[in-house]
């Protein structure tokens, strides 16, 4: 499961799929577990949830570079696109809708298209929560 958004820049609507991986990992109780993996350039916490094993992975890099984190945390944990979540900002949904998608096309995100070109594939299930327009 991976937070798309721009590392450090936390508290903006941009950054909010690490936001819900920090939610998502105080719920499994693994918030102290996030560390730095330099192998993937991303913070990574593993967690159990009902009898499968999940890596929850936040990209150490800009929006339009976190394909790079997530296709290297991929090769780590011999993970195929169909294995990966995305959790991302959408600025065409209202603040606070949430939907999910299954594949498809990146609809303009940087952070999206940066995992479709990493991963040469478009096949990540997306949670794609509404941050609106300003």
């Amino acid at each position: 499961v991976a937070g798309l958004g721009n590392y450090g820049l936390w508290g903006t609507r941009h950054s909010v799929g690490m936001e819900v991986l920090d939610r998502l990992a105080r719920q499994l109780a693994v918030a102290e577990g996030w560390r730095a993996d330099k192998r993937c350039c991303a913070d990574v916490a593993l967690a159990t949830a009902h009898g499968l094993e999940l890596v929850l992975l936040k990209p150490r890099r800009f929006m339009n570079l976190n394909g790079l984190s997530v296709a290297s945390a991929a090769e780590i944990y011999n993970l195929g696109p169909e294995d990966i979540y995305l959790v991302h900002d959408d600025l065409d949904k209202a603040l606070g809708k949430v939907a999910i998608k299954l594949g498809g096309s990146a609809r303009g995100h940087n952070g999206v298209q940066s995992c479709i070109s990493a991963l040469h594939s478009n096949e990540m299930t997306r949670l794609r929560i509404g941050i609106g327009r300003p």
